[in-house]
């Protein structure tokens, strides 16, 4: 079965402004079961997390402050919105999504969090929206539990995931793949294993290729025996934030094939949101439901 991480803190409401992204949260579980691609037996509700999973991964120091709200106002504004300890609940509990969902995957082959994909996260400092690497924390914690021991990031998010790549930057045991829009956020970018950067108005064929050419020959060389897929879906051309020039159609082949390969290679692979801005919500939530509906049809 797929299992999906959900919890309605995913829905908290931001200050004036801040609220369009969040409403995708709030439509999309309601969405896939009113369609009938998940029951409500798809959906687990994450908790809070053990800390020590988190410092695995961030400076001790930027934990507690953002847990006391005492990150300096310079960082804080690079976070991009008013910290609150309802926020910060949130970002711990979509990271323990991320964590039990890999565990799902093993188990299931997949799994999926309606929220996380928070790749602007550092070590140290929060950025672009992102407080917690919940990808990078559940990396760790499969390591840790002895789970995985060659892990690849498959990062497909419009923005490059620059947070992660310097989380990594001087791990062999994880491989971070980014594909991301040249011109986008961050303008100054981390050096990720692998970088691939995209031209303004990249189209469904050449964005096609590009990834079918490389995301095979990743893996043979890489040999991982887990994969964490980001798979925003402000690659398309309508994103208010983006600068590719996808349909939503080639945003679901470009699951497609991401999903088919790790089922064919029997590697098991989680997934989160990650992005997605365009102006018209049915758009976000449509583009986001179709990873949803693949993962059914592919994996069960």
């Amino acid at each position: 079965m797929l299992k999906i991480a959900y919890h309605p803190i995913y829905q908290h409401p931001l200050p004036e402004g801040h609220r369009f992204p969040m409403l995708k949260y709030d439509l999309l579980p309601k969405q896939l079961t009113h369609e009938g691609t998940c029951e409500t037996s798809n959906f687990f509700e994450p908790e809070l997390p053990n800390d020590k999973h988190i410092v695995a991964v961030h400076n001790p120091e930027y934990y507690y402050d953002l847990l006391n709200i005492k990150i300096p106002p310079k960082e804080a504004r690079k976070i991009g919105f008013p910290l609150t300890e309802d926020l910060v609940e949130r970002e711990r509990i979509i990271t323990d999504g991320t964590m039990k969902g890999c565990e799902f995957a093993l188990n299931h082959g997949i799994a999926m969090n309606i929220a996380g994909g928070t790749h602007h996260a550092y070590t140290n400092r929060g950025e672009a929206f992102c407080m917690l690497n919940d990808q990078a924390i559940g990396a760790r914690y499969l390591q840790s539990k002895g789970l995985a021991k060659k892990i690849l990031m498959v990062d497909l998010d419009v923005h490059q995931g620059n947070g992660t790549a310097e989380i990594f930057q001087d791990d062999d045991s994880v491989f971070t793949f980014s594909m991301h829009g040249a011109n986008n956020y961050p303008f100054k970018k981390e050096r990720s294993d692998l970088d691939i950067p995209l031209d303004k108005g990249t189209n469904d064929d050449s964005y096609l290729s590009i990834l079918k050419e490389t995301l095979p020959k990743l893996i043979n060389e890489q040999r991982p025996d887990f994969i964490f897929y980001l798979c925003g879906v402000d690659v398309v051309a309508s994103d208010k934030l983006g600068t590719l020039g996808m349909t939503i159609e080639g945003c679901k082949q470009r699951d497609i094939f991401v999903l088919e390969t790790c089922k064919k290679l029997r590697i098991p692979v989680q997934c989160s949101m990650g992005g997605g801005y365009s102006p018209d919500i049915k758009v976000i939530v449509e583009a986001h439901a179709n990873t949803f509906r693949e993962a059914q049809k592919i994996f069960f």
